[in-house]
């Protein structure tokens, strides 16, 4: 492990090769981690832009503020973000403290054993490649001059649309796909059987003409994959524009994996630094003591001084599961459903009835009602329903399942929302907002086929 270290944390590093030389006793494989201290400052930058350096937009200085003001209301507290890869990067923040860093170090370790076994992590990486944080740096770097070549509005244009669309890939597509077929591959006539055998073979019949080749339809089917449909078949975009797309597309891939493991991997990291700060004995009683504290605030179910949630804490509940699964079923079966799952099948078949009730958790439905704001009733599911509920936050990168399905001869595309696999409509007025982003840059019209949140059927047109 390397790290560069700031006011007078040292200690620290005298501790990473211990706590490192644990994890690889106890059954933990992964590649090296470059550790960094960093300020606070940098840290929330690192978290919001989701890299160290990314290509610059306005929507990530928002996303900045929200956070800056989460932190000063004190809702928010970063403790690290690590980066996949080999050697996998992370950072820490000097202002948390040795104790709280100590913990960050083990935690960062089951991080990275994670993503070096699991399947779908390894898959995308295979993919994207293993050094995502110097691509974007050099990805930042070419946007930079487009706008000095090109103008700050009109790259910011497309960054607009290419953004709004960042979680509209397939993950079961390669990153790397073949263009559509031009042509629909002709067919031969059937053979005629029976009494079109015979009629065939009557004299003055002649034999049908094979069909010829047919312009294929674009899409060939309904393409999910809307930022690389966009980058291959948008009429007028420049090469520039169609490089942007795929840039977001490839991160979106990079990160695809954090999101669909969310709750395995943030509860297995929190497993293992709980249990290899007991057994670093070579650790002082106040570090240790200071250490399982923040554990303790780590995996709390709920925020201080509240007595509910609506939404999941994915290390209180990562780990509870992983717990469970350790004591109940043994480390070696916990390895293997760490290298094969993601939190869909981890979910559906991991979480119990009496893991429901040690978590006390509970399904429950929300509307918004004239004059009294949004109400939340409670309801009795059974364990499929409420594991059900609990994942369809995750379906398709928590974005709606929109499809391009016609591309017309004058350039006009058609997009449908799949309302009926997603069971809900679109917030009209952000759905505009975006589908007016993609008018500018597809150049021609674009209209998307929807329902409202009552259910209406709605079409929605931007040019």
């Amino acid at each position: 492990m390397q790290a560069t270290y700031e006011h007078g944390l040292e200690q620290l590093s005298l501790y990473m090769p211990k706590i490192e030389a644990l994890a690889r006793r106890d059954g933990l494989d992964f590649d090296p981690v470059d550790f960094e201290l960093v300020p606070n400052t940098f840290m929330m930058e690192v978290a919001v832009y989701g890299l160290p350096i990314r290509m610059p937009h306005w929507s990530f200085g928002v996303r900045y503020i929200h956070q800056q003001v989460q932190h000063r209301m004190g809702g928010s507290h970063i403790f690290e973000v690590v980066f996949p890869g080999n050697p996998n990067r992370a950072y820490l923040v000097t202002d948390n403290g040795l104790a709280q860093n100590t913990l960050v170090t083990a935690h960062v370790l089951g991080h990275a054993d994670f993503s070096k076994n699991n399947a779908l992590f390894a898959r995308m990486q295979q993919q994207v490649g293993y050094h995502i944080v110097t691509e974007a740096a050099e990805r930042a770097h070419s946007i930079q001059a487009a706008i000095e070549e090109y103008g700050q509005r009109r790259v910011e244009m497309v960054l607009d649309a290419a953004l709004a669309l960042e979680q509209h890939i397939d993950v079961d597509q390669p990153i790397h796909r073949h263009d559509y077929p031009v042509d629909i591959e002709p067919r031969a006539n059937p053979k005629p059987t029976g009494f079109r055998s015979r009629y065939a073979a009557l004299p003055g019949e002649e034999a049908p003409a094979a069909r010829g080749r047919q312009r294929a339809p674009v899409p060939p089917h309904p393409e999910s994959d809307l930022l690389w449909f966009m980058a291959r078949y948008a009429p007028d975009m420049e090469g520039w524009e169609r490089d942007i797309f795929l840039a977001v597309r490839e991160e979106s891939f990079y990160f695809y994996p954090v999101f669909a493991c969310q709750i395995m991997n943030e509860g297995w990291a929190s497993y293992w630094h709980a249990r290899l700060l007991r057994e670093a004995d070579f650790l002082p009683d106040d570090v240790y003591l200071d250490a399982i504290k923040s554990h303790s605030d780590v995996i709390r179910p709920y925020a201080s001084g509240k007595d509910f949630a609506l939404a999941l804490n994915p290390y209180h509940v990562g780990f509870a599961m992983w717990e469970h699964i350790i004591e109940n079923e043994g480390l070696d079966t916990a390895l293997r459903i760490r290298a094969e799952e993601d939190d869909f099948s981890f979910i559906r078949n991991h979480l119990d009835e009496a893991l429901v009730e040690k978590l006390q958790l509970l399904g429950y439905r929300s509307g918004r009602e004239p004059g009294a704001g949004i109400r939340v009733q409670v309801e009795d599911m059974d364990i499929d329903a409420l594991r059900e509920q609990l994942i369809a936050p995750k379906f398709n990168f928590s974005a709606p399942h929109v499809q391009a399905v016609e591309l017309s001869n004058d350039g006009s595309l058609m997009l449908r929302h799949d309302h009926a696999a997603d069971g809900r409509g679109l917030d009209l007025d952000r759905a505009k907002k975006v589908l007016d982003y993609i008018a500018l840059v597809w150049r021609r019209p674009v209209a998307l086929e929807t329902i409202d949140g009552e259910g209406n059927k709605k079409t929605l047109a931007a040019r």
